[in-house]
């Protein structure tokens, strides 16, 4: 499993866990994007960039809860996985429901609801 962390530069970075070393952290359940072009992609981490994307919201919103609640990881599926590694995104999609049960926090981001 890959965990996104939360740099003190205000970055993000992938780190990988084998299945019994994996540390408390927060997943995100949120919207897609209409335009998928705009959420941020797993080779968009890598190499730092897609912050310009509306999708990136989602991510920073969802590291800066974990970090408030005191959780220096966070699980995000639009770039926590590699979608174009076939074997991988399987795996994924077969370990999601035991990754939303074994996290500590879980958030809701709904792009599409308006905030009064």
């Amino acid at each position: 499993m890959r965990l996104l962390q939360y740099n003190k530069d205000g970055d993000f970075s992938l780190i990988e866990f084998h299945e019994s070393d994996i540390p408390e952290y927060a997943i995100l359940s949120h919207t897609w994007e209409q335009d998928n072009s705009q959420e941020v992609t797993y080779a968009e981490v890598i190499r730092g960039t897609g912050q310009d994307k509306e999708g990136f919201k989602k991510i920073r919103f969802c590291g800066e809860q974990a970090r408030q609640d005191g959780l220096p990881y966070f699980w995000v599926d639009i770039c926590c996985v590699n979608k174009q590694n076939k074997a991988e995104l399987r795996h994924s999609i077969n370990s999601m429901f035991r990754w939303y049960r074994n996290a500590s926090r879980c958030y809701v981001y709904l792009s599409d609801v308006p905030i009064f």
